[in-house]
């Protein structure tokens, strides 16, 4: 065999790699979608939680909603990930179970996504559970996809492989989800209720998040383990202390740290409205599921868009400048979604939100990977992991308590512009110039070390 088709094969056989780690953001995109942030929020209110909420007698706790009930379970799953996914990480790097860990995590979460079908009137407690372990699944899992990203693709090539996963993430979810919608708005044609279509679509996101999932543990292969398997027990002290080093190595990169304070608030508030904007509109505005579900599927399309137009307007202001901007159109969202009363205006409400959605997301992702050191990129990568998981815990927690404690939906959503504003001031005091010269000095000695 010739050098050529020596040549040849290899790339091949390296197509089928990235096509199957493509195809995980293609399956899980799924429960993003639907059960994240289309479905399983309404469905809670509309259908599981009885009117008026429900009452837990030994925290002397009366009336949680379905929004209250549905922030804490976000919340506190969250929580978990931050908790345990710095201990899994250090395990799975030590013991090269990387594919292990994402199996496991991957059908865990599509099972209970597929168990949310059994879930009818009154199962409360089910509900929750289900949906917190399989939420706690999905992010946990996507940990250890996204760590296979520097063994696929070399340097010079991982924003491409990158864009291309998120690619086929809309595209996975986006046409399960139009499926799904088509399901629920004909439901009376092929004879069953419109509860059941929404059983139905919520049980058919573990379907695909499963089985679209075997291509990808077909082809992905395991990296290689570098030096000896540590014992059990100082895996888990690894853990805690890659984090204390992790935390020292920023201290010589004030503006990093600066900007990550910025960024673990104001994506609070990003993350807090994707993950609450339908069961606010469902049970503070009642719009119909075909609303919001329609608008949602719109929001997937409109976000790749958003993500290319604020990239090219980027090259022109700068990635600092157009994250500002987009805060600044995040605080006109909550607010304008405080003032919403009509279906029309949640649908222009979408159209915003899924351009500024992409944009914002993906500017933060650059503009941090401008500003760290590329010796140490795996780790500083992780470590913002962390940051995201941490900052989708108290967004949650923060709109239940005031659902709770005020009675209104709409005071959660509007009290929301204080983190896209107090984020929106920190990351001004971020010098990327200095931010720069910080991470040459470090990149230097990461080399000589």
């Amino acid at each position: 065999m010739n050098i050529t088709a020596t040549a040849a094969l290899r790339r091949t056989a390296h197509d089928r790699v990235l096509h199957g780690w493509y195809m995980y953001d293609w399956a899980n995109s799924a429960f993003a979608v639907t059960i994240l942030a289309a479905l399983f929020g309404p469905y809670l209110d509309k259908v599981v939680v009885p009117e008026g909420g429900i009452d837990i007698a030994l925290l002397g706790v009366s009336g949680l909603t379905a929004t209250s009930l549905y922030g804490y379970a976000l919340g506190f799953s969250a929580l978990f990930v931050l908790l345990s996914s710095p201990i899994l990480g250090a395990i799975a790097d030590s013991t090269a179970t990387k594919k292990r860990f994402l199996m496991f995590f991957c059908y865990l979460g599509s099972l209970s996504s597929l168990l949310l079908f059994f879930v009818d009137a009154g199962d409360v407690l089910p509900a929750l559970l289900l949906f917190m372990v399989a939420n706690f699944s999905f992010v946990s899992a996507n940990v250890f996809y996204d760590s296979f990203l520097p063994h696929i693709a070399a340097p010079n090539m991982q924003d491409v492989v990158s864009g291309k996963g998120y690619a086929y993430g809309y595209a996975g979810g986006g046409i399960l989800f139009l499926l799904q919608l088509l399901l629920v708005q004909f439901h009376g044609v092929i004879g069953i209720s419109e509860v059941m279509a929404v059983r139905v679509a919520l049980g058919s996101v573990g379907l695909w998040w499963g089985g679209f999932a075997l291509i990808t543990f077909s082809r992905l292969e395991e990296p290689p383990l570098h030096g000896s398997r540590p014992a059990t027990t100082r895996l888990v002290a690894d853990g805690f202390r890659r984090i204390v080093l992790t935390m020292k190595k920023i201290r010589s990169l004030r503006q990093m740290g600066i900007f990550l304070l910025a960024f673990m608030i104001y994506n609070d508030g990003i993350q807090t409205v994707i993950a609450m904007a339908t069961v606010y509109g469902s049970e503070e505005l009642d719009f119909d599921t075909l609303t919001l579900m329609g608008a949602l599927l719109m929001i997937q399309f409109v976000g790749v868009l958003g993500a290319q137009l604020f990239g090219m307007l980027a090259k022109r202001y700068g990635s600092k400048n157009m994250v500002i901007a987009s805060l600044a159109i995040w605080t006109g969202v909550v607010v304008y979604a405080f003032f919403m009363t009509e279906p029309m205006e949640f649908w222009i409400l979408g159209a915003v939100v899924g351009l500024v959605l992409g944009g914002s997301q993906a500017l933060s992702r650059s503009l941090y990977s401008r500003i760290i050191p590329p010796a140490a990129s795996a780790e500083f990568f992780g470590f913002f992991s962390v940051f995201e998981k941490f900052s989708a815990i108290w967004g949650p927690i923060a709109f239940a308590l005031i659902r709770q404690l005020t009675g209104s939906a709409r005071l959660s959503i509007l009290s929301l512009v204080g983190f896209f504003v107090v984020g929106m001031i920190i990351l001004t005091f971020v010098r990327m110039n200095a931010a720069i010269r910080e991470k040459d000095r470090l990149d230097e000695m990461l080399k000589h070390q």
